[in-house]
């Protein structure tokens, strides 16, 4: 994040003349209007700050935020991301991608660019669907769903978004609603504080192809999730219901109370945002339809980032060696001149 002086902006600072073009009812209209509402009430410089995004739906989104953007090739945007920080490491770089751009061929572009810690923000659209090449499942589809590409029902088992990315180093992980606005700019303020690797799944719902993939999550929140809050229990139905460990380790879920056959609060698993990631990783494998899903801000963790150890590097041999000399370092060591009759001398 830029040290940059709090300006006062409002929403339509951040909208641009473009005509946005998603489906009727797509859950990206909702993620837009929130990102483009929470940097402006976090006074951004638009100057210092970049959308990046591949190939896909949800790849849109540079054209319609009114700051500087790039829309890249497929699975590519962690990459081109990557470049523009190390060489301008003052901007704020957002990268924005989906399930299947970010998670099948950028698969392995993600994987690094957590790894290293790169300062991004990564927000990936997940709606279990290839949406723009109408309707192919996708890496995180769940077990039988038809598509196109699927008539008879997908056979792949899902990737889990959260535990992919907390084994790759994410050093910020957290999952938000497109229809949780509320909820959705919380963690959009801290993700925008945090130095280091941002990755944050935003459910999102594609009415066309893949319509209520999601209903549960969001029809019944206090059923289906998990509020996560630091330091507090992990309970859900009006606090009723708890997550505990069982002997053999594993979640489970208890009735939580005084009376008989119920568990006391003082032995559900309490929240802890920089806990172990052995506590993450357990997380991260609470999913539908066997758990609630946790929601909000999962793991945190202070650590060095690649682009900020890059920088010094190069700084540290400036300090040293001083600017250097380009056209000396051509024409340093063994060097050769090859004639127009294929000779060497």
């Amino acid at each position: 994040m830029s040290e940059a002086v709090k300006l006062k902006l409002a929403k339509k600072d951040l909208e641009t003349d473009q005509d946005v073009r998603w489906c009727p009812g797509c859950g990206d209209y909702a993620i837009l209007a929130t990102v483009q509402r929470t940097l402006a009430n976090l006074g951004i410089k638009r100057e210092n700050t970049v959308f990046v995004s591949g190939i896909g739906c949800s790849s849109r989104f540079p054209y319609y935020m009114n700051t500087y953007g790039f829309h890249t090739i497929h699975g590519r945007a962690p990459t081109v991301a990557s470049g523009l920080k190390i060489t301008r490491p003052e901007l704020d770089v957002w990268v924005i991608t989906g399930d299947g751009d970010g998670l099948s061929i950028g698969g392995n572009h993600m994987l690094h660019v957590l790894r290293r810690n790169m300062d991004l923000k990564i927000i990936l659209f997940n709606n279990q669907i290839y949406g723009l090449t109408k309707g192919q499942y996708s890496p995180t589809s769940i077990v039988g769903t038809r598509a196109p590409s699927t008539p008879s029902g997908s056979i792949d088992h899902p990737l889990n978004p959260i535990s992919f990315v907390l084994a790759a180093g994410a050093t910020f992980v957290a999952r938000a609603a497109d229809t949780d606005a509320k909820g959705m700019a919380a963690i959009l303020e801290q993700a925008y504080a945090h130095k280091g690797a941002v990755f944050i799944e935003m459910l999102q719902n594609c009415p066309v192809f893949n319509d209520g993939i999601w209903e549960g999550v969001k029809d019944d929140p206090k059923g289906k999730q998990i509020k996560l809050e630091n330091g507090k229990p992990l309970l859900f139905a009006d606090g009723t219901k708890g997550i505990k460990l069982g002997p053999d380790l594993a979640p489970m879920i208890v009735e939580v109370g005084d009376g008989p056959g119920k568990t006391p609060v003082s032995e559900i698993i309490v929240h802890q945002e920089k806990g172990s990631p052995v506590y993450a990783h357990l997380l991260a494998q609470l999913v539908l339809p066997h758990f609630p899903i946790p929601m909000g801000v999962l793991y945190r963790e202070d650590k060095p980032t690649y682009d900020a150890l890059a920088t010094a590097q190069v700084q540290d041999a400036k300090d040293k060696l001083g600017l250097g000399d380009l056209n000396k370092l051509m024409f340093a060591g063994m060097t050769w001149e090859v004639g127009a009759d294929g000779t060497r001398h």
